[in-house]
């Protein structure tokens, strides 16, 4: 079966535990129509194929490509241009690069310390085609608003200076890379040779340090070229895929998270009743069994996406209240009704969070146009409705609205973090965790006690009947809650 890895590193670090080479293919560049974008990859092995770059022609070739790369232990890697309609007759009409890339199980040294270079913040990976060999170097490091000065610095480090300005580099004479635990280590790549006087430094030094400051959903591939033909392949490594944080793992949320598992994204799955969950979880998905989920809000990234969706409406809106009072995160979705929209709204003025936060909270939720109240076509819908909201967050790079995720999401030097001011989840939380709190006992207390809580639901809906919680005001019935 040819599953869809969400990121190369590990994915190929995994494929050459059972293989003795893989080849990576990667859509390098992008010009008019094609089938994937730039960035998009493929993992080519003897007995296995994981990930895709669109199908057809392109692919097809590319496998085979990769294949010839397999049995050739002296050729490193390859850069093609392809014209997809006239050199392969797709309908696309546009231009692509593809690179190839060869790894061995000696580069799984190298892999693991490029894995935790992302994983510290972000990082950039230069492969450049010298001769018959790659030599591979790591960039990493936040190095802000300054491009120039970053250069520099990465100019200075490509060349086997020591760093500075908070950019370090990696690379090795062999297979023993860097020094172990993930340590960052300085010297040439791999292949040998002074890097600095081989390559156009200073070219390959200002597209890596434009990629280190670019927003990462902004980050594409670069390659750069000099006037002999060398060519230098960059890219970031640090984690791309937006965090959705879901709440509820009720009959919705199920069908939600078998969707949403095989989206680009990173889910992280939230309830208190552990015996929910599958026996066997989906690939890429952090479950999160905690008995006060309430207690997760502060845990998620600033410009998280978040689905709130549990068994009980007071835990609803609680977990609303928590993530509209930190408002650094990307989107905020609540399922239920409009009348419950309704009343949360209310009561989250009257808790005293503005107006213009209490807009962001999205009630109902799901595409329009599905009117099926099965779990798994509710299901369809959010998940459509979340990849709009993905899709569009590029767009608002930037924007006051995401003032807040764009502060807080400043990544840290790949060598070191920088604590000297908290985050704004850190300043935010504790604030928003205690009211949260006392609401939510309010609630719990509230609910204890039918006629009470009736009443409740009066002076919230404006005398309807909730469709969501199912609470006939009129009558003093007692609420009904779904998942």
């Amino acid at each position: 079966m040819n599953r869809l890895p969400r990121e190369w590193v590990m994915a190929a670090t995994q494929m050459l535990e059972r293989e003795l080479a893989v080849v990576r293919i990667v859509v390098a560049e992008v010009r008019g129509s094609a089938p994937r974008e730039a960035g998009a990859f493929m993992l080519v092995g003897r007995g296995c194929v994981e990930g895709t770059i669109g199908g057809g022609r392109l692919e097809w070739e590319s496998i085979a490509a990769a294949r010839e790369l397999l049995d050739d232990p002296s050729a490193g890697a390859r850069l093609s241009k392809i014209v997809l309609g006239a050199d392969l007759g797709q309908c696309c009409g546009g231009v692509v690069a593809v690179w190839l890339e060869r790894f061995a199980r000696d580069d799984i040294g190298l892999l693991r310390l490029a894995g935790d270079a992302g994983a510290r913040g972000p990082a950039v990976l230069s492969s450049t085609i010298k001769g018959g060999v790659v030599e591979r170097q790591l960039v990493g490091g936040a190095v802000g608003r300054d491009v120039t000065r970053a250069a520099a610095a990465v100019r200075d480090v490509l060349a086997g200076a020591t760093d500075r300005a908070g950019v370090a580099a990696a690379g090795t004479a062999g297979p023993d890379y860097g020094a172990g635990r993930g340590e960052v280590a300085h010297g040439t790549a791999a292949g040998g040779g002074d890097v600095g006087k081989a390559r156009p430094v200073d070219s390959v030094a200002t597209r890596a340090a434009e990629l280190l400051a670019s927003p990462r959903s902004l980050a594409r591939p670069v390659v750069v070229r000099d006037g002999e033909g060398q060519v230098t392949f960059l890219e970031r490594l640090d984690d791309e895929l937006p965090a959705l944080w879901l709440y509820g793992a009720g009959h919705v949320g199920q069908a939600l998270a078998r969707i949403l598992a095989e989206l680009p994204l990173r889910l992280t799955w939230v309830d208190s009743r552990g015996e929910l969950f599958p026996a066997v979880v989906p690939q890429g998905v952090r479950i999160r069994r905690d008995a006060d989920s309430l207690a997760t809000v502060s845990d998620a990234p600033p410009g998280a996406f978040f689905l709130v969706m549990t068994h009980s409406h007071p835990l609803d809106f609680a977990l609303c209240q928590a993530i509209l009072t930190r408002n650094d995160f990307a989107w905020l979705g609540l399922i239920g009704s409009a009348s419950k929209a309704a009343r949360f709204r209310s009561r989250l003025a009257r808790g005293g969070v503005n107006a213009a936060t209490i807009g962001r909270l999205v009630c109902p939720i799901g595409v329009e146009g599905i009117e099926s109240k099965w779990p798994t076509a509710i299901a369809v819908a959010v998940a459509a409705q979340v990849m709009q909201q993905i899709s569009a967050a590029p767009q608002l790079e930037g924007s006051e609205q995401c003032e807040g995720a764009q502060r807080g999401s400043r990544a840290p030097s790949a060598l070191r973090r920088d604590a000297q001011e908290p985050s704004v989840r850190e300043r935010r939380a504790p604030e928003a965790s205690a009211r949260s709190r006392a609401l939510l006992a309010r609630d719990r207390a509230s609910s204890a006690d039918p006629a009470r809580s009736a009443r409740a639901e009066a002076a919230d809906c404006g005398g309807e009947n909730c469709a969501t919680c199912g609470a006939d005001a009129s009558a003093g019935a007692g609420r009904v809650t779904t998942s």
